[in-house]
């Protein structure tokens, strides 16, 4: 047995995110008995999108030289220059933003960008002073939760709740709540809003942005799911950035969860400092990814994908998941749905059930139904905050009989959670 290191009790003693990748990769590897996943943020097998990588990918085969540099060469800890430049061209045309080639970083996906801004922004200083990640909103996405290296790095604002007919509810920014205090280093949100698939409005991102501005410090702003890609996002929203955000893209959400393609998008100091970073811990970035999409950045086909095939694809799979939940749970019961507005997922809130999350995710997981229990996205949240226990997150990216099966199961259950049943 060895002794942990503070960094190794930070990182190597569990947490919600490698229990939701183990579930994900053993169900999706098929090793054991079929499993119903519905709480993984694996993408779906859009088949229009895995034509286009498989031929994409034929291309790179044919072109030894493409090849060769693909795989044999190391590129900067940056990223791939000729990459950088085509999509700061095409985020400067599209949307008038003030880019270069040098407001750029590639991470080892977003997981990676998030690691290493928030231990660059927050954390312990020099001079003794202690500096915090402010999320304005919870729930927020579990990814966030160990990667502090400093204890009590990660605070939170509890939602407004606004209830809407339909079993539906929706979380905004609780303004009146949210305090930027001196030892705030960054705020954070995520746009959509995973695990909730809210979006926040136009109004409350620029209103987030005054505030950081006012306060001195930056505002990151998580854009796994969101605008410009891979946009899944299901209402009109508009891109934002300016020097003080900084954004992050991923290529995951698009159909490449595998090349590890995380985007930072920020100030050139902030950029740099990044860089030296992935130097440290990686030395450079995978370029399959980079490869892959180039063609579409150039040319700006990657905007029409994400807007004509990725977003109606999960739209669609939302209004499903929304049916089916309709359908199967009994009117009667005290539950709420977050509004679909983007990303993969559903939100439920089962107030009063006399079973916690927990209790439902272990018994779900008995009949071949896995989902995620709420209480592992309250990042930044009191010890004691209620919430997150009485709520599940739902992916309904996989195989539509999966998804129905999922719910038709998970209805049963909740079913008898609100009637108290005992553990079996």
């Amino acid at each position: 047995m060895f002794e942990k290191s503070l960094f190794g009790e930070r990182l190597a003693s569990g947490s919600g995110i490698e229990e939701l990748m183990d579930d994900l990769g053993r169900a999706m590897a098929g090793a054991h008995d079929p499993v119903r996943m519905l709480g993984g943020g694996n993408p779906a097998h859009i088949p229009e999108m895995q034509a286009i990588w498989r031929n994409r990918m034929a291309e790179i085969l044919a072109d030894a030289p493409a090849f060769d540099r693909m795989m044999t060469n190391y590129d900067p800890p940056v990223g791939n220059g000729r990459f950088l430049t085509a999509l700061a061209g095409l985020l400067r045309r599209e949307f008038g933003w003030e880019v270069g080639p040098e407001n750029l970083a590639i991470t080892a996906g977003g997981q990676t960008a998030f690691f290493l801004l928030f231990n660059l922004l927050a954390g312990e200083f020099s001079d003794g002073r202690r500096k915090t990640i402010l999320f304005p909103l919870v729930p927020e996405y579990i990814g966030y939760a160990n990667q502090g290296l400093a204890s009590g790095m990660m605070r939170a604002v509890e939602p407004r709740i606004e209830f809407l007919p339909g079993h539906r509810f929706k979380y905004h920014v609780d303004f009146d709540r949210l305090a930027v205090t001196g030892d705030v280093a960054a705020l954070c949100v995520s746009r959509p809003t995973n695990p909730s698939g809210n979006v926040l409005t136009n109004e409350e991102i620029h209103r987030l942005d005054a505030i950081a501005q006012a306060a001195g410090v930056p505002l990151i702003i998580d854009n796994a799911y969101g605008t410009p890609f891979p946009g899944i996002v299901f209402r009109e929203i508009d891109p934002i950035w300016n020097d003080n955000i900084i954004l992050t893209l991923s290529l995951s959400k698009f159909g490449l969860p595998n090349t590890r393609t995380g985007i930072v998008v920020a100030r050139p100091e902030i950029i740099r400092a990044v860089a030296s970073m992935t130097a440290i811990v990686g030395l450079a970035n995978c370029p399959i990814g980079q490869t892959m999409v180039l063609p579409m950045v150039e040319s700006g086909e990657i905007l029409r994908l994400a807007r004509e095939v990725v977003r109606p694809f999960y739209e669609r799979k939302s209004q499903l998941a929304q049916k089916w939940i309709a359908e199967f749970f009994d009117d009667a019961l005290d539950y709420h749905v977050h509004v679909s507005e983007g990303a993969l997922f559903l939100w439920l809130w089962f107030r009063g059930m006399k079973i916690t999350a927990e209790t439902l995710y272990n018994r779900l997981k008995a009949r071949g139904v896995l989902i995620i229990p709420g209480h592992y996205f309250g990042v930044g949240a009191p010890q004691d905050w209620g919430h997150g226990h009485e709520c599940i997150r739902l992916s309904f990216a996989m195989d539509e009989t999966v998804v129905r099966e999922g719910i038709a199961i998970l209805a049963e259950e909740v079913t008898e959670g609100y009637a108290g049943k005992a553990e079996r």
